[in-house]
C-alpha cells in the first residue's frame, strides 16, 4: 500500500486507516473473533493505522485490538481518544486529571506504553483549549503519546490549539455525502501542515457495494436514528447513489473503493479510516489506491452526487452535541 505522512513529524503510514469503532458493535452484532479476522485482514493489506477510543464499547475495541496486538506482535500505529464522558448524564472532560487517567486505562488495555496519537475526542467547551494542549503536550513530554489530535473541531479552534504546539491530525467525517470540512477544515489544515483524517468515508456504509436495508439494522445500529437512514431521506439517498453505482459498474469498480479513491484524490494530506467490522467488507475497499479518475470521472462524480444533495443531516439532534459547528 502507498504511504502517507501522519503529522508534520509523524511515521509514514498506509494511505487507508482502519477505523475500529463497529468492533464494538455499534453498526450491528459482532464478536471477537470476527474482529480478529478483520485485524488480520487489515494487516494483510497493509492497512497500518488503526483508529480507536476510550468509548468504543466502553473499552471494548481496545481491549480487542490489544489482545490482536499481543497475540501476531503487528507494528500499527494506534489512535485512541479521550474527552467524552458517557455519564449519565453525558457530557464532556478535558481536565488534565481525566485526560491522564482515562490514557492510562487505554493504554493497560491496548497493552501498550504510548499511543501514537491521542486525540480530543470532543472539546469541552467551557475548557479554554490552550490548557488542553498544554496538557497534551505534558503528555507528550513524559513519553505517553507521540502526537496529539483533534475530532470535530473548528478552524478556529485548530488555530488556538496549534499555536500551543502543533497538532498532529484532525479528523472529521468527510465523504461524497458529507463535504463540510470543505469549508474552511481541509484548508486550514493544509496551510498549518495538519493531516487531515476523513471518518466514515464510506458514509456510514451507503457507499458499500450494497446498499444497506435499514429495515434489517438491529435496534441499536447506531443509525437507527441518524436523520440519512430514516425515511423518507433514506429513499431519496438510496435513488442518488444508485446512480453511483450504476456508474461505478460501468467503469469496473467496487463502489466502496471507488468512494474511497474519491477521498484519497482529495489531497496526499488525507488518510481516510473506513470502518468495518468483517475482513470481507474490507477486502472490498482495496483497489482504492489503483484507481485514478480523469477528469471526465470527477465531473460525472459530482453530476450524480453533487455537494449537498444528501437528505437529512448527518447527525441527530442529540448525536451532534459536543460537534463544533462553524458554518
Amino acid at each position: 500500500m502507498q504511504k502517507r505522512k501522519l503529522g508534520a513529524n509523524g511515521p509514514m503510514v498506509g494511505a487507508i486507516g482502519l477505523g475500529c469503532m463497529s468492533f464494538a458493535g455499534f453498526f450491528g452484532s459482532t464478536d471477537e473473533d470476527t474482529s480478529l479476522d478483520c485485524m488480520q485482514a487489515a494487516v494483510d493489506a497493509g492497512i497500518d493505522f488503526w483508529d480507536t477510543s476510550n468509548i468504543y464499547g466502553m473499552g471494548v475495541s481496545e481491549r480487542v485490538i490489544g489482545k490482536f496486538l499481543a497475540q501476531t506482535r503487528a507494528k500499527v500505529v494506534v489512535a485512541t481518544k479521550v474527552g467524552i464522558n458517557v455519564g449519565p448524564p453525558r457530557h464532556y472532560d478535558n481536565s488534565a486529571d481525566h485526560i491522564r487517567s482515562e490514557l492510562e486505562k487505554s493504554l493497560e488495555k491496548l497493552g501498550r506504553d504510548k499511543v501514537e496519537l491521542y486525540y480530543i475526542h470532543r472539546r469541552e467547551q467551557e475548557r479554554p483549549v490552550e490548557e488542553v494542549i498544554e496538557t497534551l503536550a505534558g503528555l507528550i513530554d513524559d513519553g505517553l503519546i507521540d502526537a496529539y489530535g483533534l475530532s470535530e473541531v473548528s478552524p478556529g479552534t485548530l488555530r488556538r490549539a496549534h499555536a500551543v504546539h502543533p497538532c498532529a491530525a484532525v479528523q472529521s467525517e468527510y465523504s461524497l455525502w458529507t463535504r463540510q470540512p470543505e469549508l474552511g477544515m481541509i484548508q486550514t489544515c493544509r496551510e498549518l501542515g495538519v493531516t487531515f483524517v476523513p471518518f466514515s468515508p464510506l458514509a456510514r456504509g451507503m457507499m458499500g457495494q450494497v446498499s444497506p436495508d435499514p429495515t434489517k439494522m438491529e435496534p441499536h445500529d447506531w443509525r437507527q436514528t441518524s436523520p440519512r437512514f430514516v425515511q423518507p431521506n433514506f429513499s431519496y439517498n438510496k435513488a442518488a447513489i444508485d446512480g453511483f453505482r450504476a456508474f461505478c459498474a460501468t467503469r469496473g469498480w467496487r463502489v466502496p473503493a471507488a468512494a474511497l479513491a474519491w477521498v484519497l484524490d482529495k489531497g496526499d494530506d488525507m488518510i481516510p479510516i473506513p470502518g468495518t467490522r468483517t475482513a470481507a467488507h474490507l477486502r472490498e475497499w482495496l483497489g482504492a489506491e489503483d484507481i485514478q479518475f480523469t477528469d471526465q470521472d470527477r465531473a460525472e462524480i459530482e453530476r450524480l452526487l453533487p455537494v449537498g444533495f444528501a437528505h437529512g443531516d448527518r447527525y441527530s439532534d442529540t448525536q451532534i452535541i459536543g460537534v463544533e459547528r462553524y458554518c
